[in-house]
């Protein structure tokens, strides 16, 4: 038998079981369930962030006064002289132009009682008491080019929404929507279908995270001196103790007797100092970050803390404590993160969790900044890899939630807190002995994150801590000379 033959057939029958197979699967397996499972599913466009809208700008503004006076050059030397009336118009006498501020005498009811408005100085047609383009920004659907709707206020955002029965967006999800809420009255409320833009009302690029520390206290010891001061922050922060077990190991081991509250002054004190250092210091930063946020409690009311790491060297480059869980902490965090950087490595990579914060702060960083900062949220969505970017982004995402672990462990003792000051006294802290003070596993516990050349000086933990102190007072200081010049 021919070779080639046989294989002809072999081929064939191939194809026809391959066919079988489609066919067998097109019947018998919902592909659109598979479509739309976890994130692809019509019920999760709410978290989605939509792209920037089309913003046309306003038009200058313009002199009437101007106008008239330069308008005989312009003209062979005529004058422009205000309206002669046959009869009053449907307009008010308080009206003016809203382009040029031309007064009532030189505008024109341009189309009868249709209540169209046109100034004689500078050709602007309008309505009066209507918004128009050279009073306010534009913003349109990038899908329809349709006008968006200002739909909803909320604290630090306004709503605009694309209402165009015939927009393409639209259009798409619709077809996603399950026929029974279809047929349901409010069924389709259940969905996001329509394109939505948030627009933020609050500045938070404006906000300065290189404060100066609030509530500043004296260094100077009556009864105790510094090594009393970072013996406690050892105990306190390296071991994570309570201010009550710090003072009896102090008392128990050192026979050093002293109060809790003491202990607490002390790290306050020790906050005020480090924080300026640990967040304005320059981190070495990579090419890919990764964030989350977990829970605190502040006199028994749920806080937020966010944690920004970069995923090379471990190092938390941004932090946050927050009493809600906005877009404006977000931003904060990342900006403290950022910090330092004309513009973001090539290849930038970002990896959070589904929550809709980090899309929007992302987006508002390419408003600020532009194309140098322009970066997408790369999403792991659930607890399990149900797609293809959560499998791959996996473990990007376990480093952040094992660094939130670590931190719960020394918040556990503390019983939460009594404000968010001591919050984040208390959060600065842990994250000046989380980068600079605590031997890691990425370096066999054998050195730290930061390696600083003075902090590495001291000769045990102690030591180590007043050095720390040491070059917060030197920031601060430096600090103090930048405002007053």
């Amino acid at each position: 038998m021919n070779i080639i033959l046989y294989l002809v057939e072999i081929i064939n029958f191939l194809y026809q079981q391959n066919c079988w197979l489609i066919n067998f699967i097109c019947r018998y397996i919902p592909l659109k369930q598979w479509a739309f499972d976890d994130a692809h599913s019509p019920k999760y466009q709410k978290f989605k962030v939509d792209e920037l809208p089309i913003i046309i700008d306003p038009l200058p503004k313009l002199d009437w006064k101007k106008i008239i006076a330069d308008y005989p050059a312009s003209h062979d030397g005529k004058v422009l002289i205000p309206i002669k009336r046959r009869k009053e118009p449907s307009f008010s006498k308080s009206c003016t132009c809203p382009r040029c501020s031309a007064p009532f005498e030189y505008l024109y009811q341009n189309n009868g009682k249709a209540g169209q408005i046109l100034c004689k100085v500078c050709d602007t047609t309008f309505s009066e008491g209507s918004k128009n383009a050279f009073s306010t920004l534009h913003l349109k659907c990038p899908y329809c080019s349709h006008a968006l709707v200002q739909k909803k206020q909320r604290k630090h955002f306004v709503i605009h929404k694309c209402i165009n029965p015939k927009c393409p967006y639209y259009l798409h999800n619709l077809k996603k929507v399950d026929k029974a809420d279809l047929d349901d009255i409010h069924g389709k409320n259940k969905y996001k279908l329509h394109y939505i833009y948030r627009e933020f009302m609050v500045d938070f690029f404006s906000f300065d995270i290189t404060t100066m520390p609030k509530n500043a206290s004296s260094l100077k010891f009556t009864k105790h001196n510094a090594y009393i001061m970072s013996l406690c922050l050892t105990y306190r922060v390296n071991l994570g103790l309570s201010l009550r077990k710090t003072a009896e190991a102090l008392k128990d081991i050192h026979g050093i007797s002293i109060s809790h509250q003491m202990v607490a002054n002390y790290c306050k004190t020790a906050a005020l100092c480090v924080k300026p250092f640990i967040d304005t210091y320059p981190y070495e930063k990579g090419s890919s970050f990764t964030a989350d946020e977990t829970y605190i409690k502040v006199r028994g009311v749920k806080g937020f803390i966010w944690f920004i790491m970069d995923t090379v060297s471990r190092v938390i480059v941004g932090y946050q404590v927050s009493d809600n869980r906005g877009v404006g902490p977000c931003i904060m965090a990342m900006r403290m993160a950022f910090q330092h950087l004309k513009e973001l490595p090539e290849k930038f990579l970002f990896v959070a969790d589904a929550y809709s914060a980090y899309p929007l702060a992302a987006q508002q960083f390419l408003i600020k900044y532009g194309e140098r900062f322009k970066f997408n949220i790369t999403q792991v969505v659930g607890l399990t890899n149900d797609d293809a970017v959560s499998k791959e982004f996996r473990p990007y995402k376990q480093i952040i939630e094992r660094l939130n672990r670590t931190y719960k462990a020394s918040y556990r003792p503390t019983n939460g807190f009594d404000n968010y000051d001591g919050a984040n006294y208390d959060l600065s802290l842990w994250v000046a002995y989380y980068n600079f003070l605590r031997p890691h596993k990425i370096h066999n516990y054998k050195r730290t994150l930061v390696e600083d050349a003075i902090i590495n000086n001291g000769e045990n933990m102690p030591g180590k801590w007043q050095l720390m102190i040491f070059l917060g007072q030197q920031t601060i200081l430096k600090m103090q000379s930048e405002v007053a010049v």
